[in-house]
């Protein structure tokens, strides 16, 4: 068996197991921490598959906003956010954990494929001069599966939809806006013209 093939199957095994524990554990910080190393693991599979662009977008986009997006959405859930902070020293050994797996990876798929200068090894062959991996994906996206790709957006307007949802609700004493009512508005509810006589200045 091939060392690509043995790279490919420790982190499918680790996607795997990453993912299991974020839908498997209580605290939403570790349940981060494990998705982030889903996120990273499957950057790394793409990667050594030689897509390089899905394992860039995915990296940028996901791994480094899921921690925003997280933080946004415990803010917006009002969680209570003060045992958290207490306990910042407890989720630190995971977070390593998580960092040491990461970098472990990148650098198997490194190693595996020559960059660090060890050829023990063979490498694919390289793509054609002038492949484009966006252009690839796009003509794949858009043409054998538009219809995954549409499902996809549907899902993830559901998603928004639930979001929004989640966090519109009413509370007390909370001065809130009423979006028709401000679109109904005209001109003459907004500005009033009020006739004074005109007065002359007073002497000193």
């Amino acid at each position: 068996m091939m060392i690509q093939e043995l790279i490919f199957y420790a982190h499918s095994l680790v996607l795997v197991l990453a993912a299991a524990m974020v839908i498997t554990v209580r605290n939403p910080v570790y349940s981060a921490l494990y998705l982030v190393l889903a996120f990273f693991s499957a950057a790394a599979i793409w990667l050594l598959l030689e897509a390089e662009f899905l394992a860039i977008i995915l990296v940028v986009v996901y791994v480094g906003a899921v921690m925003v997006l997280f933080l946004f959405v415990v803010m917006m859930l009002d969680i209570n956010l003060v045992p958290l902070k207490e306990g910042f020293s407890r989720y630190l050994p995971v977070a390593v954990l998580v960092a040491i797996v990461m970098a472990v990876e990148l650098l198997m798929v490194l190693w595996s494929k020559g960059r660090l200068g060890v050829d023990m090894f063979p490498i694919p062959a390289p793509n054609p001069e002038g492949y484009s991996n966006t252009r690839a994906l796009g003509e794949l996206l858009y043409s054998k599966y538009l219809l995954p790709f549409e499902v996809a957006g549907v899902v993830l307007l559901v998603a928004i939809i639930a979001a929004i949802a989640l966090t519109l609700r009413k509370r007390p004493g909370i001065k809130t806006q009423n979006p028709a009512s401000q679109v109904r508005v005209s001109r003459e509810d907004s500005v009033r013209l009020v006739k004074m006589k005109s007065e002359k200045p007073r002497e000193v």
